[in-house]
Parts: C-alpha cells; structure tokens; sequence
C-alpha cells in the first residue's frame, strides 16, 4: 500500500496548562514559589494528590498519589493545599477568553488544555513560532501563568508536541517533519492503543512509532482489528483529525488516578473516589452540566479494566449522589480485596441547565432540583473556594461511604 501524503492546509495550535492548580496556587502566594507544593489531601488526612508543583515533582510526586506516601517523599518546607475549584475554573475562563483574541476557532477540552486552529494566521502574524510565542506571552500577561504550546498539521501531533518541553515549552513540527518526531515515541501514545491492544503489540515486538511503521496494514488489521488497526497505521504517519469544533459538546467528565502501587485497603478507595467525585462536582457545577449516567473505572494488574455505570432519575452533579452513586457501584461487585492499581469515576449523558451547557455526571440517585437547592450548591462551593474544600460537607462523612 502506497504511503499517503500528509495534508499540509491545517495548522493546529495545542494549549497545555503547565501543572495547572499548583501554579495558581503559586502565583496567588508569591512565598511560594520555588518550593514543592501540593495541591489535594492535607497530611494526617486519608486522601491523594490532586496536582503538584514541578518542585514536587522531581522528588518522585504525582497526581493520585496517596498522600501519605507523598508526605514520605517531600521535604519538611512542602506546602500543603486543598484545592479551590471555583477560582481554577474563574482562572480558564481568562485563559479561554485570551485564546479567542488570538483565533476564532478555539476549541476547549479541559479546564487547562484547549486546541486552536492558526491556519490563516501565518500570512498576519508570521511563522508558527512566532503565533505560538504570542499565544504563551498573551496568557502569561493575562493571568500570570506559563503554558506549554504544541503546533503540528493535525490534533495529535499538536498534543504531542505540546508535551516534549514541558514546562513553559513550545514545539513546532513541520509536516515534513513529522514522522522523525513520531519515530522514537512510545507507540502507547497513539489514540485506540488500550490495555487490549497494547500487548498484541507487545507480542510483536513493538516499541515506538517506528517500529510501527515497519508493520504493514495487513499485519495491524489482523492483530489490532480492520478499524483499530487502519487507525493506528495512519497515525503512525502522523496523519490524524485535523478539525476544531468551537461547539463540540463534552462527552464527560471525569477524574481517575493510578495507583504506583497496587491498593487494597477499602479506605483508599473510598477516599479516592470521594477526591474524584469532588473535582468532578465542583467542574460540573462550575460549566453547568447536569448529568444522568455516573460511571466506575477500576483496574486490576496488569490490564485487567472493568467499567460499571448508573443511570439516575434525575441529573445532578452533587459530590455525595456521585460519591454515593461510585461507592455502590463497586460495593456491588465481588472486588473486595483485590489489588487495585486505577480507580476513577465520571459522569455523563448530559442535561441541559440554565445556562443551555451539557454536562457529565456519575451519580445514583439525586433529588428533585429546586431553586433552594442550587443556591445551597453555590452557597456550598464559595464557602469551598475560600476556606478550602474540607470546611464544609453536604451531609458527607469522611469516615464512611455514602
């Protein structure tokens, strides 16, 4: 099969927030920068990382980490933070708003992460590297943070590039270009590449993109499917969605962390799964979704993934109904025990609110809305915002399910 011709009429500008609340965190307490940060679970509580600072990162530190073990690592000087959904999200919402200055076409896909399409910009502002620098001078003037800038023909390899100098880079790859900065790669990062498909990789003695590019289309479909298989072979000649969508809807949200190392204590779990239902409450509530379907991820060693949803009666994005919603999704199943290595939870299947925004949710069962209880919700989450997430509770216990 001949080798196709990357098409070279996109240019697609990737956004990535570096370490994104620490560094709000950081920049709102100048006395802190420099030193590790961490922005989830206080220590002498059960909980885990949310994010941290690229400080705390070089002593081996990461997001889902638990926090205990984290403490272990980090100096006696490392701050400590809960996190403060509402001013993170107050904060993209500035970074968006910078974005749209820049192109018309700008497609957010996280609160720290949006795609751009700067096709028609070189003959105004000039070379991909020069858009790209405005692009991270414009957020830095703004709000005060760094960003690291992918620029590449195509979704992928804008997202790739976004992710080699981090933080604070920028990585331009030329079309003709883009199959040397794929080659070295791990072939993990191409899209469709699960914890199925990886392995019959594996067994054929892949490593990088390279190695996948030795493989014919023949080979790919056989192993990998006729679908799966003819997508990873085109990526692995760069060639990949080139589209931005200002209105594509978000299909979920969600919050999941992986273990470093394989957790069965029941409390862990919990208190995961509670962080995660926290985050994702506080994203939805923030961008107005309301959802009815909660989801479960859960993963066993090596590969071993499972996924249990709900649908709700009534869409909601209350932390305790996703918490409740998660916590007895996985109390249903014979999991007790088991090592865990990733947990997760997300909600979906969305509901317009107000704001006309759909939104993903994971929940059980949730109560009727009212007025009252969506000024109780807002009520909820300034209190959050100003005096930390752990300063007041709806009715959710720390010390128990449900």
């Amino acid at each position: 099969m001949p080798e196709p011709d990357l098409p070279m009429s996109r240019l697609i500008l990737h956004v990535d927030l570096d370490a994104f609340y620490a560094s709000v965190e950081q920049r709102d307490h100048p006395e802190w920068r420099g030193r590790p940060l961490v922005v989830g679970a206080e220590p002498g509580q059960r909980g885990v990382v949310a994010t941290c600072s690229y400080e705390a990162r070089r002593f081996g530190v990461h997001s889902a980490m638990p926090i205990a073990q984290a403490v272990r690592r980090l100096p006696p000087e490392t701050i400590y933070v809960r996190p403060s959904m509402a001013r993170y999200a107050k904060v993209s919402q500035q970074v968006m708003g910078v974005l749209e200055t820049v192109s018309p076409v700008v497609e957010r896909v996280s609160i720290d992460e949006a795609y751009l399409d700067v096709s028609g910009l070189t003959s105004l502002v000039g070379p991909p590297a020069i858009i790209g620098a405005q692009v991270k001078a414009r957020i830095r003037q703004a709000v005060g943070l760094t960003a690291s800038v992918g620029i590449g023909p195509n979704r992928l390899i804008a997202k790739l590039a976004s992710d080699v100098q981090k933080p604070d880079g920028l990585t331009v790859v030329p079309p003709e270009q883009v199959g040397d900065f794929l080659a070295p790669m791990p072939f993990t990062v191409l899209r469709g590449i699960g914890v199925k498909t990886a392995p019959r990789l594996e067994r054929l003695g892949v490593k990088t993109i390279g190695d996948v590019r030795q493989l014919p289309l023949e080979t790919l479909r056989q192993h990998l499917g006729a679908r799966t298989g003819i997508q990873v072979y085109q990526q692995a000649r760069g060639l990949a969605d080139d589209r931005i969508d200002p209105a594509r809807p978000r299909q979920s949200i969600s919050r999941e962390t992986t273990f470093p190392e394989d957790v069965s204590d029941p409390r862990i779990l919990e208190e995961t799964l509670r962080w995660a239902a926290q985050e994702v409450g506080s994203i939805a509530r923030q961008t107005r979704h309301l959802g009815r379907v909660v989801t479960l991820k859960i993963r066993f060693h090596p590969f071993e993934t499972h996924t249990r949803s709900r649908t709700l009666k009534v869409p909601t994005a209350d932390d305790a109904a996703l918490f409740g919603a998660a916590w007895s999704l996985f109390a249903a199943e014979p999991w007790s025990g088991r090592p865990v290595r990733l947990i997760g939870l997300g909600i979906s299947g969305w509901s317009a609110t107000d704001g006309g925004v759909q939104m993903d949710l994971f929940e059980t069962a949730a109560p009727e809305p009212c007025p009252e209880h969506d000024r109780l919700a807002a009520t909820l989450d300034a209190i959050r915002n100003r005096f930390g997430a752990d300063a007041i509770q709806r009715g959710l216990s720390r010390r128990s399910p449900g």
